[in-house]
């Protein structure tokens, strides 16, 4: 029987749906693709209409089942973004007996502890590390130290608890589907495409998406840090239509003849323009003045998010683009100019993916292909209705947030907040979190 791995990437520009099969190595063969544009049903990578996007990804998934040789798709994992993750610092600890050392049993109970924590108004998604700290000294193996008191410092990605109730939603009006799990997309991204001495170096991912664009930073092998800033290639496109287009012009303009930098030579380029009865022409250093503006403010942002958290010159791996807007041209000069520090496009892992050279770079499916090597459980039955192997059930959770946000926003971190030291075991938690408003601009 197959190990087929399924799962959907909810972008605001294109659902795309992928199926995969697990082989005994660990790496993955690409069964089938498929990919549909979406205009309304979300937005910045959060689902406004439950029912539109159910539609979509029956539509997908009947477009996977074809290639499937006759077997089903029962479960689907789904892909997590939007504007609303970030990280946050959490800290659980516990007394620990006289003269006893630290146990695996603590280790789960602090665990636990964490998997039950509430932030206000959002959800836990994952837990991105931990480090264990036994009597102040941080400990990277704590079973079996002796000590007082056990901490353990986690760095969650949290998000607005919405997305989980409409993901939800979505799923359950598609008859005989169920949701295998919700994977934290840039979490997914960074493991398909980051080596370990890349996370052990420093490297900031940047994933230039249609709606949003989100900023993760490792260093020292962990996640430090993980942010969305609410714009993204689909701004750049609503500019480029300022100049009398249709969307679907300005996207192809875009894509064919734009730059993130304006160069001198294309002062005197015109570039022609088909339309129905009619032909235009357009200064490309007008297109291009447009293109810069607005890249130039994302790309500001960028640079703002990682300055907040690190040095850029700790970045020992640099910066590495990801995602459908990385495509833009001359965007790794333009970020190399405001970051000096070293940019590279991203691909995934070499052995990750079996015979898809192709197909594991290209921006638009990498993502889709990140979600699918997450997959833990068989999503997939035979003909005669018997569930495949692999009924496991700990995947990732997630969140977004409700409300569209303004163009230029500057995303600050939450504050920290660390509970005092609880009894070893049968503790009722007591838990009193402080958070930072961000603030936001209503979208004009």
């Amino acid at each position: 029987m197959s190990n087929y791995i399924v799962a959907i990437d909810l972008g605001t520009s294109h659902i795309t749906g992928i199926v995969g099969e697990k082989k005994t190595n660990g790496s993955f063969s690409i069964v089938a693709i498929e990919s549909v544009e979406t205009e309304t049903c979300i937005h910045r990578g959060i689902i406004y209409d439950s029912d539109e996007t159910a539609t979509f990804i029956k539509t997908i998934l009947s477009k996977l089942e074809r290639n499937l040789k006759g077997d089903f798709i029962d479960k689907i994992y789904i892909g997590v973004g939007g504007q609303s993750l970030h990280t946050i610092d959490h800290v659980e600890s516990m007394q620990i007996e006289e003269g006893a050392s630290v146990t695996e049993e603590d280790i789960a109970t602090l665990e636990e502890q964490c998997k039950k924590y509430k932030p206000d108004l959002k959800d836990v998604l994952c837990i991105a590390h931990v480090v264990y700290y036994v009597n102040g000294l941080k400990c990277t193996k704590p079973v079996g130290v002796l000590g007082d008191v056990l901490e353990a410092h986690y760095k969650l990605v949290v998000g607005r608890s919405s997305i989980r109730h409409r993901i939800t939603k979505s799923i359950e009006t598609i008859h005989d589907k169920e949701l295998a799990g919700v994977i934290v997309s840039p979490i997914a991204l960074a493991d398909a495409v980051l080596s370990s001495r890349d996370k052990e170096l420093g490297c900031a991912l940047v994933d230039f998406g249609a709606g949003v664009t989100s900023v993760s930073i490792f260093k020292d092998g962990d996640l430090q840090h993980l942010c969305v800033i609410p714009l993204g290639g689909k701004m750049i496109t609503r500019d480029i239509s300022t100049l009398q287009l249709t969307k679907d012009d300005a996207e192809k303009l875009k894509k064919e003849k734009g730059s993130a930098i304006l160069l001198n030579e294309e002062d005197d380029e015109i570039i022609p323009i088909e339309m129905e009865g009619a032909e235009r022409e357009i200064k490309k250093s007008d297109l291009n003045m447009i293109i810069e503006g607005r890249t130039r403010e994302i790309v500001e942002n960028v640079y703002a998010r990682i300055q907040d958290v690190i040095e850029l010159k700790q970045l020992g791996a640099g910066i590495v683009l990801a995602g459908g807007g990385s495509e833009l041209m001359n965007l790794p000069e333009l970020l190399n100019d405001k970051c000096r520090g070293k940019v590279r496009t991203s691909t995934i892992k070499i052995g990750l993916v079996e015979d898809s050279d192709e197909m594991q770079g290209n921006p638009s499916y990498m993502m889709a292909i990140s979600l699918m090597m997450k997959g833990t459980e068989a999503c997939t039955s035979s003909v005669n209705g018997n569930n495949l192997e692999g009924n496991n059930h700990n995947t990732p959770e997630g969140t977004p947030i409700e409300n569209p946000i303004t163009d230029k926003v500057i995303i600050k971190n939450p504050d920290v907040k660390v509970n005092p030291p609880i009894p070893r075991r049968g503790f009722k938690e007591k838990v009193k979190d402080i958070f930072v408003t961000r603030l936001f601009e209503e979208e004009g």
